[in-house]
């Protein structure tokens, strides 16, 4: 087993021992007292890796310091990126936002526990890395959002919707593809309408009127799915979002690419410096590129050993998918596996499928953890004391940890 797969196997042990802890942990703000059982079976070599994964063993258990009852009226500017990697077209993002709030707090939160995008797939880089890029070009503090990866989109989209809820964000900004259709919507919503997406048609959540027809970009769909969500949990986010046009000739697929050739001189114009330096860096150190790393015999022994108990209890598996796993294991490779997962709406539901048998999380647990997110403020990186104290001043009644 090389470097970079017994660190990805070491993360995800980890992760899921985080995970698990926070299902169970109510937040300082209890919203639900529920519990139950979790799914357990054997797995073989699943404790601790005995090589160092390095920065990634982190003690997340580390409080900061009380900084007193002093509060503070800095308004916080809360940026969702999964900065995979960071490019020039999210620095422009937070530059743009940091000029209009110019002495607000810029908080990046980027998806962490299990490294899984919002496709399934691996990132290139460790959390770790991904928050030192953002605190290099210009974040403030940077914290850890929810799993994507073993998440449905709108699971994580409601993650995502607690989330500015519990760092009280004052304003979001969000990168969009101009598109003369979409402008009602932004509309709608920079006022404080919900938008529902719905099958090839977005609602407007106070009436029921039908705003669009037709689907929508990526980023924008995030947009209207993060509407939804905020109105759900009752949070008026009237006036906060700042709504910034993407800009053009930035490829996230060209520049992971490059990437996997280690020729990163192909995307460097699609880069700022500070990524760059980061990325070498962590490939240098055997920790990156990581996006095509799996815990590949994890996810075999799940497939081969599970009871059809344990994967019907599994997050994001259907019926069909288990029934086909059941006839045609034993399995010797992903590829096998694949060919078993039946086709779901969304066309990223394989690697999803595939990062659900990897994390070995259920559905009850899943369940747990979204009705308790987030029971902790994590903070992977931040620019200096004097914004991480402004930031805790400000955020006193949460409970907050800094990854040491």
């Amino acid at each position: 087993m090389s470097s970079v797969e017994n660190l990805v196997k070491a993360m995800i042990v980890r992760d899921r021992k985080t995970f698990l802890k926070d299902a169970r942990f109510l937040p300082k703000y209890p919203k639900s007292k529920l519990d139950s059982p979790d799914m357990e079976f054997d797995s073989p070599d699943m404790g601790s890796n005995p090589q160092n994964p390095g920065p990634d063993s982190l003690d997340m258990g580390s409080d900061l310091p009380d900084t007193g009852s002093d509060s503070s009226d800095t308004k916080i500017l809360a940026d969702f990126t999964e900065y995979n990697p960071l490019h020039k077209g999210h620095l422009h993002c937070l530059l743009e936002a940091k000029k209009k709030v110019p002495n607000g707090i810029f908080v990046a939160v980027v998806p962490g526990l299990f490294e899984r995008s919002g496709r399934g797939l691996p990132y290139i880089m460790t959390r770790q890395a991904r928050a030192r890029a953002a605190i290099a070009v210009g974040a403030d503090i940077v914290v850890e959002g929810p799993p994507m990866g073993i998440m449905g989109s709108g699971q994580y989209s409601l993650c995502l919707a607690k989330t500015f809820q519990a760092l009280d964000a004052d304003y979001i900004p969000r990168g969009y593809k101009p598109d003369p259709d979409f402008e009602i919507l932004l509309e709608k919503i920079g006022r404080g309408t919900g938008v529902a997406p719905k099958p090839y048609r977005m609602v407007d959540m106070e009436n029921g009127e039908v705003l669009l027809k037709g689907k929508l970009n990526e980023d924008n769909y995030v947009i209207v799915s993060l509407s939804k969500s905020l109105t759900k949990i009752g949070f008026n986010f009237k006036n906060k979002f700042i709504f910034i046009p993407r800009i053009e000739g930035v490829s996230g697929t060209v520049i992971r690419e490059a990437v996997v050739s280690g020729v990163l001189a192909s995307a460097e114009e699609m880069l700022p410096p500070e990524t760059i330096r980061i990325m070498r860096e962590e490939m240098e150190n055997k920790r990156a590129p990581l996006h095509q790393t799996r815990d590949e015999k994890t996810i075999l022994f799940t497939a081969n050993n599970a009871t059809v108990p344990d994967l019907k209890s599994l997050s994001l598996l259907d019926e069909r998918t288990i029934e086909n796993m059941i006839d045609k294991r034993p399995f010797n490779n992903l590829t096998e596996i694949e060919s078993c997962i039946a086709r779901g709406f969304s066309r990223h539901h394989v690697q999803r499928v595939l990062s659900s048998l990897e994390a070995r999380i259920d559905r009850d647990t899943m369940h747990r953890y979204i009705e308790n997110y987030p029971s902790t403020i994590r903070i992977l990186n931040y620019k200096n004391k004097e914004v991480l104290r402004e930031f805790k001043k400000r955020l006193s009644h949460r409970r907050l940890e800094i990854c040491q």
